[in-house]
């Protein structure tokens, strides 16, 4: 089994006696588990590239699998920056995932793993199963069940019909209903079907045995094939609330609930689980945005809005859009009305910052489409620093023939989430500050000019 790392838009060469790379067949796998992926478009290239020699990764992180290889690819700000430290990087990541998905990772765990030399996939598995054999431990949550049975003695009710069809020349059989605490829950189904499948991918020898003891002590725990697991009757409240994160980590793995998780059913093909960065670094900040901003009246909406901008045309009259319907990252709501708009973009700015500055002119349209729309005067473009760099405001635009000002930002991803909430609260607290009001004229988003 061969397992290599990789940065985003780093090379993996390819080639038969390669020892530092992938063999050919491997590759195809690579490649053909590629195509087949969410987010590897049409032809698997928005994951990898193959340029016969090499595989290029692209702006996808986590790890890709195929029969007998596997690839992990690590976020990488700047493609033509030195690489830092896989494991540096690692715990980045898996922090990022933490904060973006609710995953509740964080703590001394998360952080002793990733230092170690093992990848992205089996440092989840770890800290999955480090976390369900505590729970285990603690004692399984257990439910009433309602229960069918022919007893002797009579238990709960009796089941009436049964009893004189099929009993009816039975005297010592009762057909009995009745309430059973069990541990047979649909929560501790899904339990048991992560373990028994993470068993195929742990590589650990520590992460195996601990997987194996859990399979053991949910021995009580009916087997259920995947494609038939109860998700949807799953009950989370107070008594089994400390489950929750636990049960996130298995829809992860079992399922397709954040847009770019994926595995195959062929489990000789191996467990893939992948993330487009752009949309991971947009939830993160979405999520500590919204942290950071708790209790100060500023709603954060994360892809809202949905306003359209173009409809048929009539004159005189307020134009009704109906066609390209927008999504703007995040929207700072302040008693129902847009103070303002922050586009997330997971890419490095020239350094230092002249001119554009390394900011897309297509972006540009987008945000001064979003002004209009939205009727908003702050805007912000928010990209990630290079490491070593601090959160700051780079530069601020203004909009020709307005008063809308378009900011240029960049936030610190290598500190802890606290001083990153920090830095993302000191970013946008300026928004609104300084322009004018224009006065509302209904929903947002359904300006027009009258003619």
């Amino acid at each position: 089994m061969t397992h290599l790392s990789v940065h985003e838009w780093g090379r993996v060469a390819v080639g038969d006696g390669n020892a530092h790379g992938f063999s050919r067949a491997q590759a195809d796998a690579l490649l053909a588990s590629a195509r087949a992926h969410p987010c590897g478009g049409s032809e698997g290239t928005a994951i990898l590239a193959d340029h016969h020699r090499h595989l290029t990764a692209r702006q996808v992180v986590g790890v890709l699998a195929a029969k007998g290889c596997s690839l992990e690819i690590l976020p990488k700000v700047d493609s033509a920056g030195a690489a830092e430290d896989a494991a540096t990087v690692r715990r980045r990541l898996i922090g990022m995932l933490d904060v973006a998905l609710g995953l509740d990772l964080s703590g001394g765990g998360a952080a002793s793993l990733a230092r170690q030399d093992e990848t992205l996939l089996d440092i989840l598995i770890r800290l999955f199963a480090d976390r369900l054999l505590d729970e285990v431990r603690r004692g399984l949550p257990r439910r009433y069940l309602e229960r069918s049975d022919d007893l002797r003695a009579l238990r709960g009710r009796m089941d009436v019909i049964r009893q004189f069809t099929i009993h009816a020349v039975r005297p010592d059989r009762l057909a009995c209903r009745y309430d059973s605490l069990e541990a047979d829950t649909p929560l501790l189904r899904i339990m048991k079907a992560t373990v028994l499948f993470l068993a195929h991918y742990a590589r650990s020898t520590e992460t195996r045995r601990r997987l194996t003891e859990l399979r053991h002590l949910l021995d009580e725990v009916t087997d259920v094939p995947r494609a038939n697991l109860p998700w949807e009757r799953v009950q989370l409240d107070r008594s089994n609330r400390r489950w929750r994160s636990l049960f996130d980590l298995s829809r992860l793995f079992l399922k397709r609930d954040w847009q770019a998780t994926h595995h195959r059913e062929d489990a000789g093909e191996g467990i893939t689980l992948l993330f487009a960065m752009n949309d991971l670094f947009e939830a993160y900040v979405a999520v500590l945005l919204r942290r950071s901003l708790a209790g100060e009246g500023t709603e954060v909406v994360a892809q809202g809005g949905l306003e359209y901008c173009l409809g048929k045309w009539r004159e005189g009259e307020d134009c009704e859009a109906d066609l390209f319907q927008t999504r703007p990252d995040i929207l700072l709501r302040r008693d129902g009305r847009v103070v303002g708009i922050v586009d997330t973009k997971w890419k490095a700015l020239a350094e230092p910052f002249e001119g554009k500055g390394g900011v897309g002119q297509s972006d540009i349209y987008q945000m001064m489409a979003y002004a209009r729309i939205y009727t908003c005067d702050d805007l912000m473009l928010l990209y990630p620093c290079r490491p070593g760099s601090p959160s700051a405001e780079r530069i601020v635009f203004g909009m020709a023939r307005g008063c809308e000002r378009l900011r240029i930002a960049q936030i610190d991803l290598a500190g802890d989430t606290r001083t990153t909430s920090m830095d993302l609260r000191r970013l946008v607290q300026a928004a609104s500050s300084g322009c004018r009001r224009r006065p509302a004229n209904g929903a947002a988003g359904r300006t027009s000019r009258k003619r």
